[in-house]
């Protein structure tokens, strides 16, 4: 390659990053390997399922399509990179990169990748942030520098996290002595059935041998299988902590080049030995990739493949509650595989019936679901509300089959019926735009402790599918009615305080004194639903709509009444730490975490729980003082 071509070369790649951290040097080095490449539309790159090729790729001008199937899921334009989360897997391609303009590339050998860019730290930097964000360019303007790898900086709107949770790893390595002799060690290989074996010392890692070391230095000839394992074993080992997320594992393996890294207690060699991660353990939990299974979804074509989804979503709330991804996120993701579950679900059941619904509708999340606050498998809340129709009957059969069918598949996927029946397929809660309004309207002006609790299940109905507008009408119809009636608010408030703070006079936990949960603490009812209720109330009265989560609901609260930021926050505080407890509590005895058995619980929990009864206790006071709760009958 000429000079001039490779001080053009290094000139356009110095402006955009990885590249932009390097030396001219190293600029230099790269540029003089690059090869231009010239592509007319709509021919491809590579192809899914493809070998991996030497090189990575730069767009120079045009753009590349990245697709999985036909659906394009990245556009790269120019400085774009592509092509190196295959390098980093060391696997075959799992998306088709094509032109969709006339183009011209940079293509650069995955040879520089290791030796030059991997080894910066800045660069390794970009790396990192671009797998743990899955974006080419994980910098923005307002966090340029920042990588969004922190967990503290992670911005609400981030869809996929599956390169900072922690990675899952073997706890049982396979394991011998120095002085083991090859054949030995191979036998505990075979017997085994794994691909490695890890020399400790004094359960230090020392050393690890492969099967690729096995063929490359034993079959050939070069070692016999009576030596001792240590004249052919790969040392020093590379350690790392039991935390190691996904991306700093693919970058370990790469920057080594190694296909497998050692987990030990503080991450040093010099502590014991307790995994062992491997490159296929990275590709099986690339699997689980939230905008993966989002695509899995869109495609299933039975109740059954959802159900197996579904349980994919459970390993990475597993992992994210492990990671101490903020519940906030968590809840968005988890929300996100249910409603497109749902969606996947009608759409199938309108399939199946093979005639289009007679009138536009809309299918509703209600409960913790419309608050978007269902991590784990509970039972089903949801409404169907449907176009005004002069065939009612006709019209009104058809949603209550079409909802049966919804209700019956989100069964099988695991969301138990409800036991008091609160779903669409109950003709009470399938209904038109009207009758909506005249059943909140009822609910509101005709308030008894029934109907408050319908409301309060009702009210905080999430969209997920249909037509918007329906449901759009319904608020509008709402809120109307409570301007023309304040004092159902104070009907509220006083039922958001029902409850009682959690703690006895002793300051001991408020426990069941009866019935199948006898002596255990209802976290639902005692803790997380009066703060639930309280802030449900108390944005009402504000006149604010389309915010139903209840930390949404504190932080909006918070900038309409900074007098009382303070309390607010500590609300939300309270409320993410018990969401995050009832989760890791439902998810270990495989229920709906609801009741905590106190006498097992470890004093550290304990504390933790009580932290958050103080804010339950003063937002209560305030509903009964800004209420005037006392004067009520």
């Amino acid at each position: 390659m000429k000079q001039t071509n490779a001080q053009l070369i290094l000139h356009f790649l110095k402006s955009f990053p990885p590249f932009d951290a390097l030396t001219d040097e190293q600029l230099q080095t790269i540029a003089q390997e690059v090869k231009v490449l010239y592509l007319e539309k709509d021919n491809f790159i590579f192809k899914q399922n493809e070998p991996l090729h030497d090189y990575f790729y730069v767009v120079k001008d045009g753009a590349i399509g990245v697709f999985r199937q036909s659906d394009l899921v990245d556009k790269c334009d120019t400085g774009d990179v592509f092509g190196l989360r295959a390098l980093i897997r060391k696997d075959q391609y799992l998306l088709d990169a094509k032109a969709i303009e006339d183009s011209i590339l940079y293509s650069i050998p995955s040879k520089l990748l290791e030796d030059i860019i991997i080894n910066n730290p800045k660069a390794n930097q970009f790396l990192i942030a671009s797998f743990a964000t899955n974006t080419r360019n994980p910098y923005s303007d307002e966090d340029k520098g920042t990588l969004f790898a922190n967990i503290g900086i992670l911005k609400p709107e981030t869809s996929n996290f599956t390169e900072i949770q922690s990675a899952k790893y073997s706890t049982n390595p396979s394991v011998c002595e120095p002085g083991t002799s090859i054949k030995e060690a191979a036998i505990i290989m075979s017997q085994n059935k794994v691909g490695s074996i890890v020399i400790t010392d004094n359960k230090k890692p020392i050393g690890i041998i492969t099967d690729k070391d096995l063929r490359h230095k034993v079959a050939t000839g070069i070692h016999a299988i009576t030596e001792p394992v240590e004249t052919i074993m790969y040392a020093p080992v590379f350690t790392f902590p039991k935390n190691i997320s996904v991306a700093e594992a693919q970058i370990g393996l790469l920057k080594n080049d190694l296909t497998y890294l050692c987990i030990t207690k503080d991450g040093t060699p010099n502590s014991e030995l307790i995994g062992i991660l491997s490159q296929q353990d990275i590709i099986v939990v690339n699997g689980n990739n939230p905008s993966v299974l989002i695509k899995d979804i869109k495609r299933a074509n039975s109740a059954e493949s959802l159900k197996y989804i579904r349980a994919k979503a459970q390993d990475l709330l597993k992992g994210y509650l492990k990671q101490s991804i903020p519940i906030g996120f968590i809840s968005k993701i988890i929300t996100a595989i249910n409603e497109a579950i749902t969606k996947r679900i009608i759409d199938l059941s309108i399939a199946e019936f093979n005639q289009e619904p007679p009138v536009s509708f809309a299918w509703l999340a209600i409960g913790s679901q419309g608050r978007k606050e269902q991590l784990l498998y509970t039972d089903q809340d949801n409404a169907l509300v449907y176009e005004d129709s002069t065939e009612d009957i006709k019209t009104k059969t058809y949603f209550l089959k079409l909802a049966e069918a919804v209700n019956q598949k989100l069964a099988i996927v695991g969301f138990k019926l409800c036991p008091a029946n609160m779903m669409a397929s109950n003709p009470k809660w399938c209904l038109t735009v009207s009758d909506w309004q005249a059943q909140f309207s009822n609910w509101i002006t005709h308030a008894d402790q029934d109907k408050m609790a319908l409301f309060n299940i009702f009210f905080d109905y999430n969209y997920v599918y249909g037509n918007q507008n329906l449901v759009s009408s319904m608020s509008d119809y709402v809120f109307e009615t409570l301007e023309t009636n304040p004092i159902f608010l104070t009907y509220m408030g006083r039922n958001a305080i029902k409850k009682p703070a959690p703690l006895s006079f002793f300051k001991t936990f408020l426990v069941e004194i009866s019935g199948e949960h006898k002596n255990q603490f209802d976290i639902k009812s005692r803790a997380i639903m009066p703060l639930v209720d309280a802030a449900r109330v108390l944005l009402l009265s504000h006149h604010v709509k389309d915010i139903n989560s209840t930390i949404a609901r504190f932080k909006k609260l918070s900038e309409l009444e900074p007098q009382h930021k303070a309390l607010y926050n500590s609300c939300i505080n309270a409320f993410r730490i018990l969401l995050r407890f009832r989760t890791k509590q439902g998810l270990k005895h495989n229920d709906s975490g609801q009741f905590v058995d106190v006498k097992n619980l470890s004093k550290n929990n304990k504390l933790k729980l009580k932290g958050c009864f103080k804010p339950i206790k003063d937002i209560q006071e305030l509903l009964h003082g800004r209420y005037k709760l006392s004067q009520l009958p």
